[in-house]
């Protein structure tokens, strides 16, 4: 047993004591020497009771040191930042009754728009400026513009407005794409003016190609373009864009319970944009085809009465010609309106002509088809009309009229 004397304790305290001593400060100063720091520390916080708090630390945002974004960011920056101000903020008067049955002007809807021309054109859509009593167009630069309607189309619920730019303001133009090589999952952006917030930036994919949705019992717009970028209040009439910043679509509704955006919206193509615009500038108007006759949608009552009268139909789905116009181009082709008057509520037409089932290779079973079939044809444009007379299946080509000359002829004085 080796036995210690006092000085030999005391040296071995005073050496312990200095050992721990430096371990210490040298744990403390690990975060100098390449120890991570401690983010969101906490520090004391005085308070005014007997307890007492910690809050963390403010710690600074920092942004990417390298300045560098994926390549997907990299693409929705630049197109936002090169062609935000190409989007304007629509809003409109209308003309309202008042109590004392006077016109008066009142605060109208509001959408977007994209510029299309440095002449001032904006294409947007018909709901927007519909019923329209002034125009205003509100520019990136805060500046606030009157603007007029040049046409509008209802059938694929696009317009075109126009205001006249201050001088020497060059315009940010934003350019069609092309919208009939598109794919389910390609990504797509929207920029427009939600709930008001001007210049909004939303991204999303193609999610479906090809819908048809349907407005009114006499307007089907076909080849809707769906996304789930947010589309709310506010975005009708925006563009949708691909990621080269070409507009693809034109945002026009959402399908939402709500009223917000639930990732089902649609957008015209910019294909049916491309073809209209030029009409909708030149007549105000959208120049379409027409079959010169006036028809009546099969229904069950008239199938049943046709039955009972002993000249069964033989389909249940087409469009009954009552009357072929005399010298138009239906009554030239050969086909047959109805011969004998019959009453249906308040309506009065004729029954036992021909009946429609298509039109240029389209079925066609409600007049709404009709329109739809014919909204991409011209005045003078030949299209194949299939129809019935009797058990017997026919078909003629003709040439097609203009729609608003015969509506125009044939309205009621």
């Amino acid at each position: 047993m080796r036995l210690y004397s006092r000085m030999h304790v005391i040296l071995a305290i005073a050496a312990t004591a200095t050992a721990t001593a430096l371990i210490i400060v040298g744990v403390g100063l690990l975060p100098l020497w390449g120890r991570p720091p401690v983010i969101g520390a906490m520090v004391p916080v005085a308070t005014s009771g007997a307890l007492s708090v910690s809050a963390p630390m403010a710690i600074p945002v920092l942004s990417d040191v390298s300045g560098t974004y994926t390549q997907d960011e990299r693409e929705n920056i630049d197109v936002y930042e090169r062609l935000n101000a190409g989007v304007v903020n629509i809003t409109t008067e209308v003309v309202a009754i008042n109590w004392f049955l006077e016109p008066m002007p009142k605060e109208g809807g509001s959408g977007s728009g994209s510029i299309i021309d440095q002449r001032g054109y904006v294409l947007t859509n018909n709901h927007v400026i519909k019923d329209a009593y002034k125009v205003y167009i509100n520019l990136a630069d805060g500046t606030r513009i009157e603007g007029k309607v040049i046409g509008a189309d209802s059938e694929n619920d696009l317009a075109v407005v126009k205001f006249d730019p201050p001088k020497g303001m060059p315009l940010t133009i934003i350019p069609f794409g092309e919208s009939s090589n598109l794919k389910v999952g390609q990504k797509v952006l929207a920029i427009g003016n939600p709930f008001g917030l001007e210049r909004t930036l939303t991204r999303g994919i193609v999610s479906g190609l090809g819908r048809p949705v349907q407005e009114d019992t006499q307007t089907i717009i076909r080849d809707m373009i769906q996304t789930d970028a947010s589309i709310n209040p506010g975005n009708s009439g925006g563009p949708l864009l691909n990621a080269r910043g070409e507009i693809i679509g034109v945002n026009t509704m959402i399908y939402s319970p709500s009223g917000g955006s639930v990732g089902v919206g649609f957008a015209v193509p910019v294909n049916t944009a491309k073809r209209i615009v030029p009409d909708l500038i030149k007549y105000g108007m959208v120049k379409r085809g027409w079959i010169d006759a006036e028809y009546v949608q099969l229904f069950p009552a008239l199938i049943e009465y046709m039955k009972e009268k002993g000249s069964p139909l033989p389909i249940e789905k087409g469009l009954l010609v009552s009357s072929a116009r005399k010298g138009g181009n239906a009554d030239r082709s050969g086909m047959r309106g109805g011969s004998t008057s019959v009453r249906y509520y308040q309506s009065v037409f004729n029954v036992g002509g021909d009946i429609i089932v298509s039109v240029d290779g389209m079925p066609v079973s409600s007049l709404a088809d009709l329109y739809s079939a014919l909204e991409d044809n011209k005045p003078g444009d030949s299209v194949k009309v299939e129809y019935y007379r009797g058990s017997k299946r026919m078909s003629v080509t003709l040439a097609l009229s203009d729609r608003a000359e015969y509506l125009k002829a044939t309205q009621t004085p």
